[in-house]
């Protein structure tokens, strides 16, 4: 990547991560599937960073391939660029989550930490996109939020 970011890439790296929780939540719902409650939650997550992605999506069609309303330099671009590179979305493959989850603990520790990563992630690029954007991106930053309340709140019954 060059020394900015233009707001269509922030907008794929959304969908990239978005496109990654959503393959996580399909993995663990098929793992789990002989538990109604969790089979329910994983697909409920999946269902809904599907939505996201499309969003996205929208949200892609109605930006220009601009730079982003600040630049990204130095030690800023360098921790933007930690957030889109974060281990988690490294080791997000169907076989690594088959050696890191065993248990529906692991699991909705897992998406718990998706979920905060994505908050973070749009949190920090808020300020650099279109201000025609920003609602959009705040609704997002709201769902991930909710996602965080519904795992939270499973975990606290398993």
């Amino acid at each position: 990547m060059g020394n900015v970011f233009k707001t269509s890439e922030i907008v794929d790296m959304g969908i990239e991560k978005e496109i990654k929780r959503r393959d996580f939540y399909a993995f663990a719902a098929d793992k789990f599937k002989s538990n109604a409650e969790l089979y329910k939650l994983f697909t409920n997550l999946r269902d809904w960073e599907e939505t996201h992605i499309h969003k996205f999506e929208d949200i892609k069609k109605t930006v220009k391939n601009e730079e982003t309303q600040g630049s990204f330099g130095g030690e800023l671009k360098e921790y933007i660029e930690s957030l889109i590179n974060s281990t988690i979305y490294k080791e997000i493959t169907p076989e690594k989550f088959g050696t890191l989850v065993k248990t529906p603990e692991d699991a909705v520790n897992f998406g718990i930490s998706f979920e905060k990563d994505a908050i973070l992630f749009f949190s920090e690029l808020l300020p650099y996109v279109q201000p025609s954007l920003t609602d959009s991106v705040r609704q997002l930053i709201k769902e991930e939020k909710e996602h965080i309340i519904y795992l939270t709140k499973l975990k606290s019954g398993l």
